[in-house]
């Protein structure tokens, strides 16, 4: 049960924030058609995931309990993957396929090598 309630904290937090972020960055760049808001928040969140996935790993200092708020809860309400999706159909229906591309080109590629350049962060701290 304490497990739950970690994942459901972190999960609450995380969703405020994703929603914070969006929000923000979507005022900045209102001229812009593009979902860069989910976009800054699943990149975010694959640094974040790779830098403290390999500090973890690395120093071995999260229990169970950090881990699961923190990974499964924070960052996995904090990323969305499914609001991606959605806005990238949502393109291909508007008339906009080339935008859809770069989207799903940049939210895989980058959000990638984002993860994969915190965990070297992480390793070499």
């Amino acid at each position: 049960m304490k497990s739950i309630f970690l994942i459901g904290i972190g999960g609450f937090i995380g969703s405020i924030m994703r929603y914070i972020i969006y929000i923000w960055s979507q005022s900045l760049f209102k001229e812009l058609s593009f979902p860069l808001g989910t976009l800054i928040v699943n990149i975010t969140g694959c640094l974040l995931l790779g830098l403290l996935n390999g500090w973890a790993e690395n120093y071995q200092f999260f229990t169970l309990q950090i881990r699961l708020f923190l990974f499964v809860g924070l960052l996995g309400s904090f990323t969305t993957f499914s609001t991606f999706a959605y806005q990238t159909i949502e393109m291909i229906q508007n008339g906009h396929p080339y935008q859809a591309l770069l989207n799903i080109t940049i939210q895989v590629i980058v959000g990638l090598l984002a993860a994969f350049i915190g965990f070297q962060i992480a390793y070499r701290s």
